[in-house]
């Protein structure tokens, strides 16, 4: 775009009012409309700071095609929910610090703005402010040698209010998420830039706080380490005055900044730097002039960007790498002084983040199949439920795929020590939609792996996810000491009391997946439905796991094809051999180099990069479809860690190979 931004601001409290004022002497952009749940609130609002529209609900305020920019000013809780519907409706978008409540929500609002291909940043305006990016070159100038030390603080006594959002536990409230978040960013900012990077990201977090009887932090110590040994120590609070001060200690001197956070609301900050040398009678004051409040510079650095086409301003101020580390630091903090929100808790997540219904989308591109004796039909693509630690997490993840259309979750009793399955089963709860989720459940494994284990651990699973029956159950491995006919004779006895509907087994060798169908069949019983074995273009060379069994050679591809069982393959895309991760010469991840680094197997991803190229997709995408693309049912167990994760591995499932391509991709032709 070009011209000048028309901004709107959603909510009309204080910190939106110290923006517009800011806007009002801004060189890109203008206040355009004010926008409040109430049309009086947004009048006023509008007539003290010129505003041409004036609208009584959010919706309105978006609607309007004529405003290009979002400032979110509304309280913490809110910010995810509108910065989404902000960048659908196509606006760039600047959310008020913190990001988020957690790094869940921030990057369910960082996806959305690459899904809508609009500018979205964190509003830290002091990372704005000329004395940020002094403090940036005086670092990597190494003014005062190697940094050692970093405290920052950030703190004020506010006056005890049990429903003001400061101290309300509904409202995401306390001193981390409301000043914390600077302390945390400028020591980050502080230790990247000493070693010649935008942003450090802490490699241990612990801290201390008071939790008053609202629950949230009233004044909180964090102590970060980071790589060098570079150690800060940050400190905040909404019940206690403290000094407000940065300070940096290096090996030939230190730097104080007075003023770290320029946030005059009024009338712009001059900043200043002093610069004290070891054995220098006399520091070294550098002064910051500003043109603006650090609000309007904001609005500045920001809209440059727009204007320029940019998704993202430059550091110093927040890029989205930078935000999702900052706001994961603060989950870390927060998780050392023991602070979860009442709304973060697994039974009180009970909305999606942007609070819509819970709906497959109208555009998905999931694939379906059938599974013998379930009477779904199951997406192609299966969930693993393995790596999600918080409800906040589980609960971004599993909305975005079930509303992708995935509908197949895998999880194990194994899982966590119980954790995933009770995530998994409490998600089904609060979004009411265990009917229409076909649910995997594993148990038996090694030691563990006999008949009586099986039936015992399958009561626990069940009863960890608040269900009465698995629509598939799996054997997570074989234990060759007992006949097939233990398991098949105890699996049967389950699915006539309805515990459940399907079961096969995953690791199982296929010899003895033929003698359970064998006997099965001779006894009028039910046989697997199903088999979970590790299936992908890349040859496993050595097992991921002890006991792991693949099926990507030619003869058990022979077989799943004589046999048409289905096959859910673990590590599909072989745990990212398809990406730039792995090559000759990358061998610091040994958990990739032993499974995958062979010859023939860069050769394959070789011929999987060439046809990536002449499709114009990505290698990983090719790397799937060459899973969906064989002669018999095939599954694929993703196990996504973010959002993009899910995001790109469903381009896979728009690319339809021949099967001369399926060959050539397998050095068969």
């Amino acid at each position: 775009m070009s011209g000048t931004i028309h901004w709107g601001i959603i909510g009309c409290g204080a910190i939106a009012k110290a923006f517009a004022t800011g806007l009002k002497q801004a060189k890109t952009g203008k206040l355009y409309a004010a926008g409040s749940r109430d049309q009086a609130k947004a009048d006023k609002f509008a007539a003290d700071f010129g505003a041409t529209k004036a609208y009584g609900s959010y919706d309105a305020l978006l609607a309007d095609p004529d405003v290009n920019a979002v400032y979110i000013a509304v309280p913490h809780p809110q910010h995810a929910e509108w910065a989404i519907r902000a960048a659908r409706a196509k606006k760039h978008v600047l959310v008020e610090k913190p990001f988020a409540v957690n790094h869940a929500e921030a990057m369910a609002m960082l996806e959305a703005a690459v899904v809508n291909n609009v500018l979205m940043m964190e509003a830290f305006m002091y990372r704005c402010h000329p004395q940020t990016a002094k403090l940036v070159e005086l670092l990597k100038e190494n003014a005062i040698g190697e940094i050692r030390v970093i405290n920052a603080t950030f703190s004020f006594q506010a006056g005890f209010n049990p429903e003001g959002r400061l101290f309300k536990n509904d409202a995401a409230g306390g001193g981390i998420m409301d000043v914390g978040c600077y302390t945390t960013s400028y020591a980050r900012l502080i230790a990247g830039a000493a070693s010649g990077q935008d942003f450090a990201d802490p490699i241990d977090v612990k801290g201390a706080a008071h939790l008053g009887q609202t629950g949230v932090d009233e004044w909180a110590i964090g102590t970060l380490k980071f790589p060098g040994d570079i150690l800060a120590q940050i400190s905040t609070g909404v019940g206690i005055n403290q000094e407000n001060v940065v300070r940096i200690f290096g090996t030939q001197g230190r730097i104080t900044i007075p003023n770290p956070y320029v946030a005059n609301r009024g009338a712009p900050d001059t900043g200043k730097i002093i610069v004290q040398k070891n054995g220098e009678k006399e520091p070294k004051e550098f002064v910051c002039e500003a043109s603006n409040t650090s609000f309007g510079l904001e609005a500045d650095v920001f809209g440059t960007a727009v204007l320029m086409g940019k998704k993202q301003a430059p550091a110093p101020a927040m890029t989205w790498a930078d935000t999702l580390s900052n706001i994961s630091t603060l989950d870390r903090w927060r998780e050392a002084i023991g602070l979860t929100y009442e709304m973060e808790k697994p039974e009180k997540v009970l909305h999606t983040v942007d609070r819509q219904p819970l709906k497959v989308r109208a555009d998905n591109n999931m694939l379906y199949g059938t599974i013998q004796h379930l009477g779904k039909k199951v997406s192609r693509l299966a969930m693993g439920c393995d790596n999600q630690r918080t409800m906040p997490h589980s609960a971004v993840m599993f909305d975005d795929f079930f509303a992708r259309g995935g509908n197949m979750f895998d999880t194990a009793v194994i899982y966590g020590g119980g954790l995933m399955e009770k995530l998994l089963g409490q998600w089904m709860k609060n979004r009411c939609v265990r009917d229409q989720v076909v649910l995997i459940v594993k148990g038996c494994h090694t030691p563990n792996c006999d008949p009586i284990s099986l039936t015992s651990q399958l009561k626990i699973s069940l009863e960890r996810l608040q269900t009465d029956h698995a629509d598939v159950y799996m054997m997570h491995r074989d234990n060759p000491e007992y006949p097939v006919s233990a398991f098949v004779d105890v699996l049967n006895e389950h699915v006539k009391a309805g515990r459940i509907k399907a079961f096969g087994g995953s690791n199982w060798s296929l010899a003895r997946v033929q003698e359970a169908n064998d006997y099965a069949k001779s006894k009028g019983l039910q046989g697997f439905s199903v088999v979970s074995n590790n299936f992908s273009l890349a040859r496993m060379v050595n097992p991921v796991w002890g006991g792991c069994v693949a099926a990507s050679d030619p003869e058990s591809r022979a077989w799943f094809t004589k046999n048409q069982l289905g096959l859910i393959s673990w590590s599909s895309q072989a745990r990212g051999f398809f990406t730039d991760r792995s090559a000759p010469d990358k061998i610091d991840d040994k958990e990739l180099v032993r499974p995958w680094y062979s010859d023939d197997n860069f050769q394959r991803k070789a011929r999987v990069y060439e046809l990536a190229k002449k499709l114009n997709v990505t290698p990983i995408s090719v790397a799937l479809a060459y899973v969906m693309a064989q002669p018999f049912p095939t599954f694929a167990l993703i196990g996504p860690r973010f959002l993009n994760e899910t995001r790109t591995s469903m381009d896979g499932l728009n690319i339809k190979l021949s099967p001369e391509q399926v060959k050539w991709l397998n050095l068969e032709a």
